[in-house]
C-alpha cells in the first residue's frame, strides 16, 4: 500500500517514470481489460480522480481505498503495480457483483466500468448520448463499426466518427470524460493490428444542436449531411 498520494503524471516525468521492463500494472489470470483501463484512467490524468477521494452517496470505502492506495498511488508512484494488488480489487468486485468470473476470465472493460463506478462507487454517469431521438446515459462508448478496407491504421479521431456516423449517435452535451473503448480485444479477433492515439478530439460534429459552419459558404450551417 501507498498511502500517500501523488499527481498523474506528466510529460518527461511520465516517460521516467513508465517507460522500460516490469513498468504498468502487471497482468495475471485474465486482467488484461482490467490493466488497460486502470491505466488509461489514472495514469497520466486526474480527470477521475474523484472516485479515489470523493464520498460518494453509495459509496464502497473498502474498493475505494483499494483502488487508490493499492493501485493508483503505486502507480503514479513507482511505473508499477503488481498483480495481487489487482487481484485484491478483481476478489472484492466479484463479491459486490455477484459474479465469480472477474478473477479468473476475460470480461467486456464496459462491465468493468459500469460494475465499478455505477453499482460500487455510485457516481454519475459520464455520457449523455442522443439515437434515434432517444437519450441515454452511460459511463463509456465502445465502437462498433464495420469493416472499413480504407482504414487500415486508424485513428482515434477516425473510429470515433465512423462509430457515431453508423449508430446515428450525438453527444447531447459537452462530457466532462469521454472514455472510449477501440474495437481491438478478445483473443480471437481484432479488426485493427494497431490504432493511432489522438493527441486531441474533435468533437464539434459529434455535438447535438452545436453550431457548426458551412463547408459552402461560411456562414451558420442550417443543413448536415452524413
Amino acid at each position: 500500500q501507498v498511502l500517500e498520494s501523488f499527481p498523474p503524471l506528466r510529460n518527461e516525468a511520465a516517460v521516467r517514470v513508465l517507460r522500460g521492463r516490469m513498468k504498468g500494472i502487471q497482468g495475471h489470470c485474465n486482467s488484461c481489460y482490467m490493466d488497460a483501463a486502470l491505466f488509461s484512467l489514472f495514469s497520466c490524468t486526474s480527470v477521475l480522480d474523484s472516485m479515489l477521494f470523493k464520498p460518494f452517496l453509495l459509496c464502497d470505502r473498502n474498493v475505494q481505498s483499494i483502488l487508490r492506495d493499492e493501485i493508483v498511488n503505486p502507480l503514479r508512484k513507482t511505473g508499477f503495480v503488481r498483480a495481487r494488488s489487482v487481484m485484491h480489487l478483481r476478489e472484492q468486485l466479484t463479491e459486490k457483483g455477484q459474479c465469480s468470473s472477474f478473477t479468473n476470465a476475460e470480461k467486456d472493460p464496459e462491465e468493468f466500468l459500469n460494475l465499478i463506478m455505477h453499482q460500487i462507487l455510485g457516481i454519475e454517469p459520464l455520457l449523455k448520448l442522443q439515437s434515434g431521438g432517444q437519450e441515454q446515459d452511460c459511463y463509456c462508448h465502445q465502437i462498433f463499426m464495420d469493416k472499413q478496407e480504407d482504414l487500415v491504421v486508424p485513428h482515434v479521431q477516425q473510429l470515433v466518427e465512423h462509430s457515431f456516423l453508423s449508430s446515428d449517435l450525438k453527444l447531447v452535451e459537452i462530457p466532462s470524460c469521454f472514455i472510449i473503448q477501440m474495437p481491438r480485444f478478445g483473443k480471437e479477433y481484432k479488426m485493427f493490428s494497431k490504432i493511432i492515439p489522438s493527441l486531441e478530439l474533435d468533437i464539434t460534429d459529434l455535438l447535438l444542436d452545436s453550431p457548426r459552419e458551412c463547408c459552402v459558404c461560411g456562414d451558420i450551417a442550417t443543413l448536415e449531411c452524413s
